[in-house]
């Protein structure tokens, strides 16, 4: 089974696994077509985290395909340079390039098709062309201006004749499938398969991507700060990176242990919501009872609060005293019948938080909105005219007849974020930009730490045996959203389509991970299809509720594998554009 938020990504996952592939090889070769057909959300020069688990094991590992800072990304270089927050856009956001290193890391330590046969749909697509989805063509006519005066190697990328590409034509890469030929060809001309797909990890960051890399970014390019800057990332930085890979942060959750990436992500705060609401009891409440959805969002707004004080790339993130049971008991204590206005970070173990201080004029300034026209009514991504971004992810989920499963979540290196680096077809990532540049945080900038991102694919054990993986798209909301899919599927038994398809809902109270970190206290965003009579009542609550088009919030996809042995999958028809399928 394979789903995904492209139809051609979850078509080619199927098509892996019809031909002998098993998951891994299959994520793979959806992973780089996603690159392709959705680059407005993702691409080579992006990040992607993944969990995976092996057959025959219990073990589930974090593929953490997350680059850290580079060398010279320093607060006291990005202050002289006259900035209170990193850019949402151009060269000085970009981290270390990992998505081709995360996803070559899974071929080599769990795959088995060699690099070249993994590439050859992504390369067709590039070469002859893949269809334009609404949404690239909105991001590129947003960002025309920006592309024809500022940027024009993606001027000349994604403006084919001078033109936004309609929705529905055909829209091609040549460089880009030049670039996976390449390192297709590279990987070929090794003497066995392993020594191929290190060959091509060389080449991408040691050799003539890296060498591309280093010197395009000494070029000044417009970012979101109105001002040009060159970048900081080098030759260097590309070569000092290989994934690792990681023990997940989990939580046990009645018969379920749910895995995620550790607090350099914000992966555990669906544990953390997950901890607050454990021992409550469902039994005379209904998925979309006001008093339900309000509890659930309360629970959200102190988890993300704790994230807000203490996630980061650190080692003494205090994740095992903010999962505690007598932690929690006193956090869910502070739930009561109105919507609270405040940020609440608790103190585990009398560790007392620290949220970053306000930036003043940030939200102001207007970069990166229109939020709430856009992202939050489920349109992704949500782009302004510099091209910041949010909402700006795919994901996928891949499960297979031996019981090997993974969950990804590709993002970064979007064609709006960055411009495109000639003659290789691809832009670098922007994710610098969820780094603080006040000293002191857990997440504060600094050379090779990674930022505390969004990204947060899920994997969940049920009574020891792998069984779920899911996932979303939707920065701060991934989850947002995934925590009512899970409790709608094992607590309240609906399917997983049924679960994906329910109503949902989101948060804005709490600081937002992209430029330029607004917020909204007590703002909650529900599809209309929650109904007039929960809408009143969270209202009467306090929440400033904003209702939005029934069938807009999230694009989810799920896969399992039952103790009854059948593979199941599930798709987010919200946009017309996810599909799961398999036999």
């Amino acid at each position: 089974m394979v789903a995904s938020t492209h139809w051609l990504a979850s078509a080619v996952g199927v098509a892996v696994l019809e031909r002998g592939g098993n998951a891994f090889d299959a994520a793979a070769a959806a992973g780089f077509t996603l690159q392709v057909v959705e680059p407005h959300l993702n691409g080579p020069g992006g990040e992607v985290p993944m969990l995976v688990s092996a057959a025959g094991s219990d073990d589930v590992v974090v593929v953490a395909g997350q680059g850290p800072a580079p060398r010279g990304a320093t607060i006291e270089h990005y202050r002289a340079e006259g900035l209170d927050l990193v850019p949402g856009t151009g060269h000085l956001a970009a981290c270390v390039p990992a998505a081709f290193d995360a996803w070559v890391t899974l071929l080599d330590r769990f795959g088995t098709w060699p690099l070249a046969d993994v590439l050859d749909p992504a390369i067709g697509y590039a070469e002859r062309g893949f269809p334009v989805l609404p949404a690239i063509s909105r991001t590129i006519a947003t960002v025309e201006r920006l592309f024809t005066d500022h940027w024009p190697t993606s001027a000349a990328t994604w403006l084919p004749g001078g033109a936004v590409p309609a929705p529905g034509t055909r829209l091609r890469n040549p460089a880009l499938a030049g670039t996976y030929r390449r390192l297709a060809a590279i990987a070929s001309a090794a003497p066995d398969r392993s020594a191929g797909l290190q060959a091509a990890r060389d080449a991408f960051h040691r050799g003539f991507v890296a060498e591309a890399v280093d010197a395009f970014v000494r070029t000044p390019v417009l970012d979101t700060s109105g001002t040009p800057h060159a970048g900081v990332l080098t030759a260097d930085d590309l070569a000092a990176w290989t994934t690792p890979l990681e023990a997940p942060a989990t939580f046990d959750f009645g018969s379920c242990r749910v895995c995620k990436t550790p607090p350099w992500g914000q992966g555990p705060v669906l544990l953390q919501q997950l901890a607050l609401l454990d021992g409550l009891d469902w039994r005379d409440t209904a998925p979309h009872d006001p008093q339900f959805v309000h509890t659930v969002v309360e629970a959200s707004k102190l988890a993300f609060a704790d994230r807000e004080a203490f996630y980061g790339d650190v080692p003494d993130v205090p994740l095992a005293d903010l999962l505690d049971p007598g932690y929690n008991a006193d956090r869910r204590r502070l739930v009561t019948d109105t919507a609270s206005g405040e940020l609440r970070p608790g103190a585990p173990a009398g560790r007392v938080p620290r949220l970053p201080r306000p930036v003043a004029g940030a939200a102001a300034a207007g970069v990166g909105e229109p939020t709430l026209a856009s992202a939050d009514t489920g349109v992704e991504p949500a782009v302004d005219a510099r091209g910041a971004t949010r909402g700006d992810t795919c994901h996928l989920d891949v499960v297979d007849r031996f019981g090997n499963m993974v969950s990804a979540t590709p993002s970064g290196g979007w064609l709006q974020s960055a411009p495109v680096i000639p003659g290789l077809g691809f832009a670098l990532g922007t994710r610098a930009q969820m780094f603080w540049l006040e000293p002191g945080l857990p997440n504060s900038l600094a050379p090779g730490k990674r930022p505390r991102t969004t990204l947060s694919p899920s994997l969940a054990l049920r009574d020891g045996v792998p069984w779920l993986a899911f996932g979303t798209p939707g920065g701060d909301q991934q989850d947002q959203w995934q925590l009512p899919f899970f409790l709608f599927h094992t607590v309240f038994g609906m399917n997983l389509q049924q679960a994906i398809e329910a109503p949902t809902w989101h948060s804005t109270h709490f600081p937002s991970s992209f430029y330029p970190r607004d917020a909204e206290p007590r703002g909650l965003v529900v599809e209309a299809r929650v109904g007039a009579s929960t809408v009143a009542d969270l209202r009467r609550r306090g929440h400033l509720v904003t209702e939005v088009d029934g069938w807009s919030l999230g694009r989810l996809s799920a896969v399992s594998r039952g103790a009854d042995g059948f593979l199941r999958a599930a798709a987010n028809p919200r946009g017309a554009q996810g599909y799961a399928a398999g036999r």
